[in-house]
């Protein structure tokens, strides 16, 4: 039985966390295959939306996706809000909020969230025109279809930008955007 592979990747904004795209119309997708020639069987561990960024653990073992994906690790995120992100807001994050998923109410789990005065040199900023907006961190247990966008629509303050910037003990910082570095171990 051959070995298990693993990977780490910087997945950068416009792409898709899949391999193959199934819908008729495939009008310009880009998909993880085009980074990196990964071996058969690999499978991206959780997602991130295609206007997302940042870490995206990838393997060849199941058994590991399971893991990862579950509440055992945690998940943490930039997320660039627009506006000035007002304490209540953010004690509502902590807190949880009700997100719809699946069309049916969620009440999401409590979370570490904190507002940051700036983020780290390795994140390139972009320009959103005359914006305000502030960037937080938010580290969470679970992984909902974009959870971390509704949360923040929910507390008043929309996602411009949202970035992945750790998986556990798996950190983004020395990968830049579209880098793949094979691995030994994801989660040790």
């Amino acid at each position: 039985m051959s070995e298990h592979r693993h990977f780490i990747l910087n997945k950068p904004f416009g792409y898709l966390s899949q391999f193959v795209y199934n819908q008729a119309k495939r009008r310009n997708k880009k998909l993880l295959g085009e980074l990196h020639d990964f071996p058969d069987g690999t499978m991206s561990i959780g997602r991130l939306d295609k206007n997302s960024e940042g870490l995206l653990l990838l393997t060849t073992d199941g058994k590991v996706s399971y893991f990862v994906r579950s509440r055992k690790v945690e998940k943490e995120y930039l997320a660039q809000v627009e506006g000035e992100i007002t304490t209540e807001a953010i004690e509502q994050l902590r807190s949880g909020v009700e997100i719809r998923i699946d069309g049916a109410p969620y009440i999401t789990r409590p979370c570490k969230v904190e507002l940051l005065n700036e983020i780290p040199d390795y994140i390139e900023p972009k320009d959103f025109g005359n914006r305000t907006s502030r960037w937080i961190s938010m580290t969470l247990t679970e992984g909902k279809f974009r959870q971390v966008r509704k949360m923040t629509d929910m507390v008043g303050f929309r996602t411009l930008r949202l970035i992945r910037i750790r998986i556990g003990d798996t950190h983004l910082e020395g990968l830049a955007p579209g880098e793949v570095k094979e691995v030994n171990e994801l989660i040790s």
